[in-house]
């Protein structure tokens, strides 16, 4: 048997998705090792065209975010031939991802009934804005708007400004790495069963499962949480201050790190009642913030995180994309590498056992669309047994 250079060597995947959570899914399932194939329109997925920026004026920086490592063939449905050319790709495939609207792939008999009879292994991610059921299932659901209806927003932004979105696209980046968490699943409860399974998953249920400790408030107070910019609701200090050179980040999660803050600046107020603990500090945040906002307006920025970071308090600047990217750290860890004199991120996963593949640019739209058709009418392409 041929040792796996990669995790998912082996796993054949059908992305029929657009935008961004699907297609972030397969990007990651093709970083593990799995092959995956695009269907994309004859126009290609609608990413291609979102730029500026745009590499080499094929594809958006925004696609190629989002479709590295996969191969992009393409398919009109209303195409007899075309859309036999999937089906055939689907009955052999072991991942099936689509982002369609719920039940629009029956016309197609691609949907999980049609594939299954044919392909009863088959793990079939279905990703909507609402899921397969309830009464929003028929509705297109964007990121934008699933933020602004999942909570996200309300909590997002000063308290005296309007609710805002994060700078990316929140809910359909979790929602794709779910997705992902779903199909490896599916795929080790198959090696025991050999029965496929239809995964249900929905931007909203995503959107309203990561609202983690801010949900929970709410379902244990019944009190609605509000936003607070840059402060935490029940840890102080944990917020932005600002230095003479720009603002800083500090998070004290407990309250060694606190007393070890104020004596690394030489503050000694830490030794008052109002601040002995994270209850006091919460109860008594609007003093204590004012006045370490008071004495860090004096400070300089590079000396204070210095002294905060050998006193083991943590702290942080509030970088740009670029200094981000360039950080010593980053540089460190490689996290920006090359393809072809391309730039890209990689993923954040490191195996001591495992390589991920990064081989494989984003494709050109219908880049392999030749090299598939003749391999599917060889029938050497994608045939398997389980």
């Amino acid at each position: 048997m041929m040792k796996k250079k990669f995790p998912l060597q082996g796993i054949k995947v059908l992305e029929l998705a657009r935008v961004l959570a699907g297609p972030w899914a397969g990007q990651l399932l093709a970083d593990l090792g799995a092959e995956v194939i695009k269907i994309e329109s004859p126009t290609g997925d609608e990413t291609r065209a979102w730029g500026p920026p745009f590499h080499g004026g094929d594809s958006s920086a925004y696609f190629q975010s989002t479709n590295r490592g996969k191969k992009s063939v393409i398919a009109n449905f209303k195409n007899k031939e075309d859309c036999a050319m999937v089906k055939n790709l689907a009955k052999n495939a072991d991942v099936i991802i689509e982002n369609f609207k719920v039940g629009g792939l029956i016309n197609y008999k691609l949907d999980f009934d049609n594939v299954k009879s044919k392909n009863p292994s088959v793990i079939y991610c279905s990703i909507t804005g609402f899921g397969q059921n309830g009464p929003y299932a028929e509705r297109p659901g964007y990121d934008f708007i699933i933020q602004a209806m999942g909570g996200i927003m309300d909590l997002t932004g000063e308290s005296n400004g309007e609710p805002q979105k994060p700078g990316v696209a929140y809910a359909d980046l979790f929602t794709g790495l779910y997705s992902v968490i779903a199909i490896q699943s599916a795929l080790l409860e198959r090696q025991t069963t050999g029965r496929g399974t239809h995964i249900d998953m929905s931007l909203f249920d995503t959107q309203l499962a990561v609202l983690a400790n801010q949900g929970a408030s709410y379902l244990n107070t019944g009190i609605s949480p509000t936003r607070m910019g840059n402060s935490h609701p029940v840890i102080v200090p944990y917020q932005k201050f600002d230095t003479q050179q720009g603002p800083i980040i500090i998070a004290c999660g407990n309250d060694k790190q606190f007393k070890n803050l104020c004596i690394a600046l030489g503050w000694k107020f830490y030794k008052a009642k109002e601040y002995l603990t994270n209850k006091d500090r919460v109860r008594h945040r609007s003093s204590l913030i004012t006045l370490m906002q008071k004495h860090m307006s004096a400070l300089s920025r590079d000396d204070t995180l210095s002294k905060l970071q050998k006193a083991g308090v943590p702290c942080g600047p509030i970088n740009t994309v670029a200094e981000a990217l360039t950080d010593a750290q980053a540089m460190h860890r490689k996290m920006v590498y090359e393809i072809d004199n391309q730039a890209m991120i990689r993923s954040p996963i490191l195996f001591d056992t495992f390589a991920l593949k990064y081989k494989r640019l984003p494709p050109k739209l219908g880049e392999h669309t030749i090299e598939i058709k003749e391999n599917l009418n060889r029938n050497t392409f994608w045939n398997r047994n389980h």
